[in-house]
């Protein structure tokens, strides 16, 4: 049986089979997660948000260790977090394509001012 995991806010849909990591399906999806360590948990750059009704194999106490405390707050490591079923996953921007974006939007605001 394939589980289904979307990735936000590009809303891309993948099936991957139960235990695939959120890192390897979001490779296969072709949604790009940031990453140093090479999947061990070590880099702390993957982190993302799943939404609390998404199907995922109980966290393993490397990743609890990790995230100290953060996982109460649906942050899970995307490197170690593992599909059960369905599952949303909300992927932060880029650093410095968020960095952008908001000087975008700061720019776009002072050129409404202007009209």
């Amino acid at each position: 049986m394939n589980s289904e995991v979307t990735f936000w806010p590009s809303g891309r849909t993948v099936k991957v089979k139960p235990g695939t990591t959120l890192l390897d399906a979001a490779r296969r999806a072709n949604i790009p997660i940031r990453t140093r360590c090479g999947g061990k948990a070590a880099c702390f750059m993957c982190k993302v948000t799943v939404r609390p009704e998404s199907e995922l194999q109980p966290i393993a106490d490397n990743e609890r260790r990790k995230l100290s405390g953060l996982d109460g707050c649906h942050i899970r490591l995307a490197c170690q977090a593992r599909v059960a079923g369905k599952v949303d996953v909300e992927v932060p921007l880029d650093p410095l394509r968020a960095a952008v974006e908001r000087q975008l939007a700061r720019q776009a605001e002072q050129d409404d001012d202007l009209w």
